[in-house]
């Protein structure tokens, strides 16, 4: 029995195969290859467009694959979201679906697009939105290069963005956002009811988010006398509640913890100066809940 794994093509690849290498699985693909290899003989994956993969894990030609959420209320997919994971092409925010006009625009509001004409790939967001604010416009298919359709081509359109300055290299000024996605793990009804195919799709959300939970941070190792114990801890912050193991000498004990990687230069030298000696900084690859 395999996992047939649908990686998302495009966009989101790049990030999710380093995502799935830090979480102990190496993929690879060769170039025009839709069909990555993967060092476990339990999965087979296949590279698809993220738009499309919620409606083949939902038919069940894929046991399992990562997408937006996005696509998959655009597409209305019957599928097991079984994990949210905040990863992104740029950053671990989510994205934004948002509606957009030139610059220039009389456009001030959602109403004003009354009769108008928008452009967008995602459509059935698009029509939904619309139809939540009470407005009808003619919602069209963008294939593509959606941000220069306006004014010619479309009076407003509704695109996806994660930092805006595509829309601001573009004149475009956001009146509303329609909807926030980020990346989901998700599972075909049927598959995940397999005992086997529900606890293979567990273990690697388990590596996928002990991987994502561990970015940023780093683990401190120290030596403090136990008179200035309190005051280490005092100033010390931690996952949940630092770790301290007693020496051979009574008068010693060792504090472990895990901090913000971005917190250490300003903690080792107030730790050094209450008594902290023989800290050690070490990288953390995974932390599991």
């Amino acid at each position: 029995m395999k996992l047939k794994l649908g990686i998302p093509a495009g966009s989101l690849q790049e990030a999710t195969f380093e995502l799935f290498k830090k979480s102990g699985y190496n993929i690879s693909v060769q170039s025009r290859s839709y069909v990555p290899s993967i060092d476990d003989e339990d999965i087979e994956c296949l590279l698809i467009r993220a738009q499309e993969m919620a409606r083949y894990v939902a038919i069940g030609v894929l046991d399992a694959g990562l997408t937006g959420y996005d696509w998959i209320i655009e597409t209305g997919a019957d599928v097991v979201e079984v994990a949210e994971l905040r990863f992104s092409k740029v950053s671990r925010r989510p994205v934004r679906w948002v509606l957009c006009v030139p610059e220039d625009s009389p456009v001030q509001t959602v109403q004003d697009l009354q009769g108008k004409r928008i452009a967008t790939e995602a459509v059935g967001l698009t029509t939904q939105f619309l139809k939540n604010h009470n407005v009808e416009a003619s919602v069209e298919f963008s294939w593509g290069a959606t941000e220069v359709k306006p004014p010619k081509l479309a009076d407003a359109i509704v695109e996806v963005t994660e930092t805006g300055s595509s829309l601001k290299a573009n004149k475009l000024r956001i009146i509303a956002e329609v909807l926030q996605s980020t990346t989901r793990f998700i599972a075909n009804k049927e598959s995940y009811k397999n005992e086997w195919m529900k606890q293979k799709i567990d273990n690697i959300v388990l590596m996928l988010r002990a991987t994502m939970t561990a970015e940023g941070k780093v683990g401190l190792m120290m030596n403090v006398m136990q008179s200035q114990l309190e005051s280490v801890l005092k100033i010390l912050p931690a996952l949940q509640n630092p770790t301290v193991s007693h020496l051979s000498n009574e008068s010693w004990v060792a504090v472990s913890t895990i901090i913000e990687e971005s917190m250490v230069r300003r903690l080792i030298p107030q730790l050094k100066a209450v008594g902290a000696c023989g800290i050690v900084e070490y990288p953390i690859s995974k932390i599991i809940d």
